[in-house]
């Protein structure tokens, strides 16, 4: 059994992995065309003035500088109109060693060419390759410098996130983390066709500790399987691997690469894949929401909700839950028969419409699935009461990890007070003001608020952190990951704190009863609100 000193270093581990996949691409990108060496030179600069210089564009340059300062290697303030860059006692160590991030990076760039959800043998190849280097430390001189050392090993830790994140997602989704692996001893060919090649791979492992060896036989440390039972916590970032493959283009070539899909299929993120690494960590949050659900299903009927609204129902699985808490443990689940529960799923995207079809069928469950932008909520609301009878406004609404991927739009709502966010963001490659962040925001809930003024609107999202937080806190938050996945995706991740402030300033508000965020601590990237009218 592990000690819980021992969890908290593979903890910061698996967080330092995620970082990795992350800074890798986006680090070398800015060594490879001489951002770094255009720091040092002018000492401080502006975002804006070294995107015209470096003829970058300027909002996934914003994104990826503040990755940088998230990782402690120059410092980020955001100022009225701009951003401020300024180099710092890390910065020139961390720049020299950024070329040691190019072989990771070419062996993404170059799997992108294989199946991806088999290991194949030509990448097999290059990650040999790259395991003897990583075991070498690339052959780094050994230096006493206190700096130059906790840097070299902050960038190997990033390299190592590189060859374990994309491997663990791959074994834990092909199933060789079933419980059969995991209590007995195997070997390579029991599980792959190339097994020279893939023993590659478990001697590796073997090497981080992951495992035990004897014959050419494996068993699982308690380290290993540590990191087996969390395999999914690598899911989302390693899903958006698809999208790191092209941070070159996005920061210095095409911005909208992302985007030109002839078909309209996602090419920034492996859905799937993304949806398997989400599962774990949403239920932890899912039980938090059961205490809100549980005390409005447990009032007088005639004051309950008539139904639900997944708005961003994905595969169906948040609406099953919380059916089946009302269905078990409140009173409206009681009087069903007498008071049904409308439910509705409501999705962009067509594709998880058919899936939470499917798995609704599957559960035995009634419910409405439909399409609906989570930025139209009036067009939602027309076609529930034309086509279905059902008011919005009738039903309590719920969504999950969706409010701050909505498709940008000019504001026009005015602030009554600055944005206090640290925030880069940007739609497509060109940089928003985080004051528009948030004002586009407001006018995104001022479109919904009288569609929750009975029943309120309940919700998971995801924040940033401040990237001077961040860099005080490497191996204890997956915040720098969160920061770049979103930010080069177009996505809108707020600090906690600004995201209530626009809430209050749209005259809603959170109930303070069932306000929740995950840790419970400055390094929140999380948060659950209950958002009622005042």
């Amino acid at each position: 059994m592990l000690t819980k000193e021992e969890k908290q270093l593979y903890r910061g581990e698996l967080f330092c992995h995620l970082d990795g996949i992350a800074v890798a691409p986006i680090a070398y990108s800015l060594y490879k065309n001489k951002i770094t060496d255009y720091l040092i030179e002018k000492k401080e600069s502006s975002v804006s003035q070294i995107a015209h210089t470096s003829k970058a564009n300027e909002g996934y340059l914003n994104v990826a500088l503040r990755v940088l300062s998230a990782q402690g290697w120059i410092d980020y303030t955001v100022d009225k109109d701009d951003v401020s860059i300024r180099i710092n006692d890390s910065s020139e160590v961390a720049f020299k060693h950024f070329y040691l991030f190019k072989d990771s990076v070419e062996l993404l760039e170059y799997s992108g060419k294989f199946h991806p959800r088999k290991f194949e043998l030509e990448p097999f190849h290059k990650l040999e390759k790259l395991f003897k280097k990583h075991k070498n430390r690339f052959d780094l001189e050994p230096t006493k410098d206190k700096t130059t050392v906790d840097i070299q090993n902050q960038i190997l830790k990033h390299i190592e996130g590189i060859l374990v994140g994309p491997t663990t997602v791959h074994l834990g989704m092909g199933g060789m983390f079933h419980k059969y692996f995991m209590e007995a001893s195997f070997s390579a060919d029991e599980y792959h066709r190339f097994p020279k090649s893939f023993d590659t791979i478990l001697t590796f492992l073997y090497y981080l500790g992951w495992f035990n060896k004897s014959n050419n036989n494996y068993t699982f440390t308690n380290k290993g399987l540590f990191f087996a039972k969390r395999a999914s916590a690598y899911g989302v970032t390693v899903s958006y691997i698809p999208m790191f493959r092209q941070i070159n283009s996005l920061i210095f070539g095409d911005p909208n690469i992302l985007w030109n899909s002839q078909d309209g299929n996602e090419t920034h993120v492996d859905r799937e894949m993304n949806v398997w690494g989400s599962g774990g960590a949403h239920a932890t949050y899912f039980k938090k929401i059961d205490e809100i659900i549980i005390s409005l299903f447990n009032k007088p009927i005639e004051e309950q909700p008539k139904g639900i609204l997944d708005m961003g129902c994905g595969n169906g699985a948040f609406l099953i839950h919380l059916f089946e808490v009302i269905e078990s443990k409140t009173l409206r689940g009681k009087h069903l028969d007498d008071h049904p529960l409308f439910l509705v799923g409501a999705d962009y995207n067509k594709a998880a419409l058919k899936v939470t079809r499917a798995n609704l069928i599957q559960a035995d469950i009634w419910a409405k699935v439909v399409w609906g932008d989570i930025s139209d909520p009036d067009l939602l609301a027309k076609d529930l009461n034309e086509n279905y009878n059902i008011q919005l406004q009738d039903l309590l609404s719920v969504r999950t990890f969706l409010d701050h991927n909505r498709i940008w739009s000019t504001p026009v709502s005015k602030l009554d007070a600055p944005s206090i966010s640290t925030g880069a963001f940007s739609y497509r490659g060109k940089r928003l003001n985080n004051n528009d962040v948030e004002r586009n925001l407001k006018d995104h809930f001022a479109k919904w608020a009288r569609h929750i003024e009975k029943f309120g609107l309940i919700v998971i999202e995801l924040h940033t952190i401040p990237p001077d937080i961040t860099s005080r806190n490497i191996g204890k938050t997956s915040a720098t990951a969160y920061d770049a996945t979103h930010g080069f995706s177009d996505q809108y991740i707020l600090e906690i704190d600004s995201f209530l402030k626009v809430i209050k300033e749209v005259g809603l508000q959170s109930d303070a009863t069932y306000f929740s965020k995950f840790p419970d601590s400055e390094l929140a990237t999380v948060s659950i609100n209950y958002i009622l009218g005042k």
